[in-house]
């Protein structure tokens, strides 16, 4: 709620501050002392529009401050301590707003300099003001749906279509994503298409590379080759004179040796040893000879296949470890895009799964608005009737659009407060047809019928009993008392039966100090409120008839 409200320099008011308690509250006063100033400073303080013009003639800044009691259960306590704006365990909220005449404004958050358009965001949802130029709820259909999914307790189903829509929404999103991607995806599907066929068909292998360029210097030398291997075995197995002839002489007489001497037998092993390996050694060569291949083809075959190899290398990353890599995953990015066509098939079933529970959800909304409309309808203009508004007609609409794509976040229904307050004349939206005074009647009683739901805390009537007076005057009066159980309540008016009403009581009054006009506020009490009712009834001349029916009022509003 609010508790304080402090304006200085402005219009006529020099200096104010004003202790606020909770109930129904009115401001009284003769025509022109400034009731209305009071109003229009909470106004700015809610984000309205200023003008240096506000400022008090001489002065170069008007300021304005009002102090919040943020009820512990209302939704913007969450989004003020969010942005800093409270700490964890306070709901005080100190709003500030400077007009400088150079027209440098300013808006203070708890001390925290903020743009003006968060002060609307989040006063607005403090304050309600309906007055002869001011409405600022329930006039928007957003506002009017949230009121009627209040009265008819619907959020509890809201919210379960809101989590389906959020994830039906989040489908399509997804699908159109991978839609979207498709051409790029195809794009890039041929690439490495064509990536894979030349790497499987390169087919490389770690070890490869060196097998060949080895084979390749044998081929290449393989003349050179067959001489060397051929004259070392002509060297070993030459007719009589060879290597292996001469030590076959060696063997039998170093044999004799070890008969005639047994500590020659191990040198005798050993020379029969060396024997056999060079017969190894020559018989080894002739089969090298034999297999050496000087088939040009074959060289031919191994040029064109390093070459596969280099310019893979060259290509995919320097080495056969980087070919072979890339080669994988080219491999994996394929399988990963193959299996976009069937995302896309999931995210069809999906869809339709959703949207056959967000469609099943919407549905019940729609009926669940319908019945609560005809009540509220009818709450409403039972309350207009006690207000005597005459031939007024009220009606709340609520009309599905379009199925399909039009989902939207809180539904298919477009909902709509129509009033017609002369006879014969259609239906309008409400914020089109109305006076100040009769709108604000109208919202009077919107306000009794939503009072438990409603979740704004002050209430603000300007003007609420133009044209009217007598038992009408005492119903509003009564109304606005009830009102103030569930919302602080501020009212200005210029009937005693509204005022007799309020559980407190201000009085505006202008004075001249030092030749300039000053505009004061008294709280009053006892006589001083009796004094100020009888002023009401009677006017300048206040009679013991008067304030005998002042006191009458009075009583008759604690009783």
């Amino acid at each position: 709620m609010l508790t304080e409200l402090r304006i200085t320099n402005f219009a006529v008011i020099e200096q104010l501050s004003l202790d606020i308690d909770s109930g129904f509250t009115v401001l009284t006063g003769e025509t022109g002392t400034g009731k209305s100033l009071l109003i229009d400073a909470v106004a700015l303080l809610v984000g309205g529009r200023v003008s240096s013009e506000q400022v008090r003639f001489g002065e170069d800044e008007a300021q304005l401050e009002a102090v919040f009691e943020v009820p512990p259960a209302h939704p913007i306590l969450p989004r003020l301590r969010t942005q800093g704006v409270l700490g964890p365990n306070e709901s005080q909220l100190i709003i500030r707003r400077t007009i400088a005449r150079s027209g440098r404004n300013r808006v203070y958050l708890n001390g925290v300099l903020s743009p003006v358009h968060t002060l609307e965001e989040f006063a607005g949802t403090l304050i309600d003001i309906h007055g002869q130029h001011d409405q600022q709820s329930l006039l928007s259909s957003s506002a009017q749906l949230e009121v009627l999914d209040a009265f008819g307790r619907l959020h509890d189903l809201r919210n379960q279509y809101r989590l389906g829509h959020q994830e039906w929404t989040k489908a399509r999103h997804m699908r159109a994503e991978l839609a979207a991607a498709k051409d790029q995806r195809m794009q890039q599907q041929d690439v490495l298409s064509f990536q894979q066929q030349e790497l499987d068909q390169a087919a490389c292998r770690l070890g490869e590379e060196e097998e060949l360029q080895a084979e390749r210097q044998r081929l290449a030398s393989s003349h050179r080759l067959a001489e060397l291997a051929s004259e070392v075995q002509a060297q070993l197995q030459a007719d009589g004179q060879g290597v292996l002839a001469g030590l076959a002489l060696v063997e039998r007489a170093v044999g004799e040796l070890a008969q005639l001497d047994p500590e020659m037998k191990g040198t005798a092993g050993l020379v029969s040893e060396s024997r056999v390996l060079l017969k190894e050694v020559a018989d080894g060569l002739r089969g090298y000879v034999d297999g050496l291949d000087a088939d040009p083809s074959r060289l031919t075959t191994i040029e064109d296949r390093l070459a596969v190899i280099h310019r893979m290398k060259k290509k995919y990353g320097g080495t056969i470890e980087a070919v072979l890599a890339t080669q994988g995953r080219v491999k994996e990015e394929l399988e990963r895009l193959s299996r976009s066509d069937s995302e896309m098939n999931r995210y069809d079933r999906l869809i339709h799964e959703q949207q056959h529970v967000v469609a099943k959800l919407a549905r019940q909304l729609s009926e669940k608005r319908t019945e609560a409309a005809t009540s509220l309808t009818r709450l409403v203009g039972k309350d207009l009737e006690a207000l005597k508004m005459g031939p007024v007609r009220f009606l709340v609409q609520v009309v599905q659009v379009e199925a399909g794509e039009t989902y939207g976040p809180d539904g298919v229904d477009r909902v709509e407060f129509l009033l017609s307050t002369n006879s014969g004349e259609p239906l309008k939206p409400m914020a089109r047809v109305a006076s100040g005074g009769e709108l604000s009647r109208v919202m009077l009683a919107l306000k009794s019928v939503l009072a438990d739901v409603d979740r704004v805390p002050v209430l603000i009537f300007d003007e609420i009993d133009t044209g009217v007076g007598g038992a009408v005057a005492a119903t509003i009066g009564k109304r606005l008392r009830a009102l103030g159980r569930y919302h602080q309540v501020l009212c200005i008016t210029h009937l005693p039966q509204v005022a007799s009403q309020a559980e407190h009581h201000f009085c505006v009054e202008k004075s001249e100090v030092k030749g300039r006009t000053v505009a004061n506020v008294r709280a009053l009490v006892g006589a001083s409120r009796e004094n100020e009712i009888a002023r009401m009834l009677g006017g300048e001349r206040v009679t013991q008839k008067t304030r005998a029916t002042a006191a009458e009022l009075l009583a008759g509003a604690k009783e």
